[in-house]
């Protein structure tokens, strides 16, 4: 998205914390196995999402779209003592692999996977969020960003991934795509209910705290 960005990148991931042994292997096994591995968080997103996580030490957490569990883990990194982080994807092709990763993980059994659509699942999960991290299909996110927001109380965190799209949004004549894109950060940024501002890293993460 900017000029010198693989350059850029480097050097906060030189300037971070570094990825433990799992994270390492997921994202490794993601960019050899996947045809769209670009999709995984990576590295200086990840502890991103863990450092807002640990910020806000969520009881229950709400991820939609795992892909193949590395913002997932990052999430987990924060989750507050006996704290639950539910997470929804479609594909079950990858299941058997992420379950392992979690497994694999200090927190198996705190992370709940779902392999469902997310529209239909998320009535399912019950209480109150803390914490809810949207990066699935997009033309859903005004969606699930409404049927939300009132289930997340006072105090807590929404993120919404890729809300730059690699620039697009300002692009004159933007592609459909785009446009929707651009509607939901418009929405966004004019919701009285929620305190909020957009870290340009990698491809915009929209970072909501409500009210």
């Amino acid at each position: 998205m900017f000029e010198e960005s693989e350059r850029f990148n480097a050097y906060l991931e030189d300037t971070t914390d570094g990825e433990n042994a799992l994270l390492k292997k997921v994202n490794r096994e993601t960019y050899l196995r996947e045809t769209m591995p670009h999709m995984l968080s990576g590295h200086y997103q990840g502890r991103v999402l863990s450092m807002l996580s640990k910020m806000v030490q969520p009881r229950l957490a709400l991820e939609i779209g795992t892909f193949t569990g590395y913002a997932t883990l990052c999430l987990a990194e924060g989750l507050a003592e006996g704290g639950v982080l539910h997470t929804i994807d479609i594909n079950e092709e990858q299941q058997e692999r992420v379950q392992g990763y979690f497994d694999e993980s200090g927190f198996g059994d705190q992370i709940v996977y779902h392999i469902a659509d997310a529209a239909d699942e998320i009535a399912r999960i019950e209480g109150v969020f803390d914490l809810v991290f949207i990066d699935a299909d997009k033309k859903r996110n005004l969606y699930y960003f409404n049927a939300l927001i009132d289930r997340v109380r006072s105090g807590g965190v929404i993120l919404v991934d890729n809300v730059l799209w690699k620039g697009k949004v300002l692009d004159e004549q933007p592609d459909n795509q785009t446009k929707q894109v651009i509607e939901l950060n418009q929405t966004l940024a004019s919701d009285e209910r929620v305190e909020k501002l957009i870290l340009p890293i990698r491809d915009g993460l929209f970072v909501l705290r409500k009210k």
